[in-house]
């Protein structure tokens, strides 16, 4: 009599994200975690729209002038969203053992984190208006302050990883911590597409 085989079902998301081991309570706390993150800057880009849409002056009541899609934002923008290729890469590594890959990953999202955070720095310095100057001024502090507020967590997580990676303490087992700044980072990678559209180009 033959015996039955029993194909096992690969969920196609779930396998991206976190590979073939199962959920575990710390990534779901990632989960929720992000979950309510997108409730709150939904919230932020619902104000900026109602403030938009009712503002009698919605440019800089000082004179200054409302930033446009230039190079710099752009660019910055680019690499960003392009950064998520090696912090997923850094996790398709350890989930083979590969640890060396992942410091090297891990390492270089930090290093565009930075960079990405200085050049909002110097994009607030170069900005021909302050937070008091009207309804666009603070909403566009608001929204890009949260955001690199959520760009310096996410770098601080990545360096932990790099730094727990050199020590030897992740293998193709023990890595919900890569795991989770993995789904971290999409996450602001995502949130800052929305944001640079809403700010820039709308």
């Amino acid at each position: 009599m033959a015996r039955s085989t029993q194909i096992q079902r690969v969920h196609p998301i779930k396998s991206f994200f976190v590979g073939d081991e199962p959920m575990t309570n710390g990534l779901w706390g990632m989960v929720f975690f992000l979950f309510s993150e997108v409730m709150f800057f939904s919230g932020l880009i619902a104000a900026y729209l109602a403030l938009r849409e009712d503002a009698v002056i919605w440019e800089p009541t000082n004179g200054g002038e409302v930033l446009g899609a230039e190079f710099r934002p752009i660019f910055f923008t680019v690499l960003l969203v392009a950064s998520s290729i090696p912090m997923q890469y850094a996790a398709f590594a350890i989930r083979t053992g590969r640890r060396k890959a992942l410091s090297i990953s891990s390492g270089l999202v930090v290093v565009v984190g930075v960079a990405f955070l200085i050049a909002q720095g110097v994009e607030w310095k170069n900005a021909e208006f302050g937070i008091g100057d009207g309804a666009y001024s603070a909403t566009f502090y608001l929204l890009t302050g949260f955001h690199g507020a959520h760009v310096l967590g996410g770098v601080l997580f990545n360096f932990f990883v790099f730094l727990r990676s050199m020590l030897g303490q992740f293998d193709a087992r023990r890595n919900t911590a890569v795991e989770a700044a993995t789904m971290y980072w999409h996450f602001v990678g995502v949130v800052w597409v929305a944001l640079f559209i809403l700010i820039f180009v709308s």
